[in-house]
């Protein structure tokens, strides 16, 4: 059943940094190439430096990376250009790149290119109501994500011990998502840039759409499919100021009020768009049609 058209397609080279829009992009067994291939690490705590870490890292998401040259199938990962909100500009293979990178933030960081088995973030939960099912409130919070997560958990992880994903490899929203929020609340800047996905899909219906696609596939193009597995659960990321858009906390309650749904038997929370692990891999474009598989 036809879903749609590839609307847009990005990639996050460093974790919590400004992505790269591209016109195509290449899906391996894991993820697309070269997402979150890299992120920061906070060397004084061990932790995984994200944009989620409002207080100690509150300009991440004005810093942004490019690759030097596009990551290939069977290849390592090549280094990437990080241009950060003070116009600084540094390669990250570099000798000096921690050193600048830690002097821009203030705290002892390295670049790295795989998480510690024990990937640990802080997370700030803001002073919104129902947000947070453990009633977290304008506190941070130590959160395992990625594979650390589902040992902690006890269940079978969908990424790959070193990951720097938070939950799982592939992200997906539509237009129809978007449009309505909009809808629903005009004043509120709802840019997709918002929300960090992977996948963004042109398609006709209103409403969040992509709820009714968990727990089935989904095909783009001519060879790649998606298993779509949950909701994708917000958090103050959302609301951040980045470039031109403006600090929000009423992205994340138009969401509470009309899409707050069940994760993983966790509770309920606000969501906008749905993760998917991949079942097959390839070259994905931007107008490629999506289609449900019955």
């Amino acid at each position: 059943m036809f879903i749609g058209t590839i609307e847009a397609l990005w990639r996050f080279p460093i974790k919590s940094f400004r992505g790269e829009k591209l016109d195509q992009v290449e899906f391996d067994n894991q993820a697309v190439l070269g997402d979150r291939a890299y992120a920061l690490i906070d060397k004084e705590t061990g932790k995984v430096v994200s944009a989620k870490s409002v207080k100690l890292f509150p300009d991440l998401l004005n810093c942004g990376a490019v690759y030097l040259q596009t990551p290939q199938l069977g290849q390592e990962i090549p280094p990437v250009q990080i241009t950060l909100a003070d116009g600084t500009i540094v390669v990250s293979d570099s000798d000096e790149v921690d050193q600048i990178l830690s002097d821009y933030f203030g705290r002892d960081v390295t670049l790295a290119r795989a998480a510690p088995d024990d990937y640990t973030i802080d997370q700030y939960h803001p002073d919104v109501e129902n947000l947070d099912p453990a009633g977290h409130r304008d506190t941070s919070v130590e959160q395992k994500l990625g594979s650390a997560l589902f040992k902690e958990m006890g269940v079978e992880s969908p990424l790959t011990p070193g990951s720097f994903m938070d939950v799982f490899p592939i992200s997906v929203i539509s237009t129809s998502t978007l449009e309505y929020l909009h809808q629903l609340r005009p004043e509120t800047k709802f840019d997709v840039r918002r929300f960090r996905m992977n996948i963004v899909v042109r398609t006709e219906h209103p409403g969040f759409v992509e709820n009714s696609w968990v727990g089935n596939r989904l095909t783009i193009g001519e060879n790649v499919r998606l298993m779509v597995t949950m909701p994708d659960p917000r958090c103050v990321m959302t609301t951040l100021a980045q470039n031109e858009i403006p600090k929000d906390t009423n992205v994340l309650r138009t969401l509470i009020e009309h899409n707050r749904l069940d994760i993983m038997g966790t509770g309920k929370f606000p969501c906008a768009g749905v993760y998917a692990v991949i079942e097959a891999k390839g070259l994905v474009r931007v107008n490629d049609k999506v289609e449900h598989l019955n």
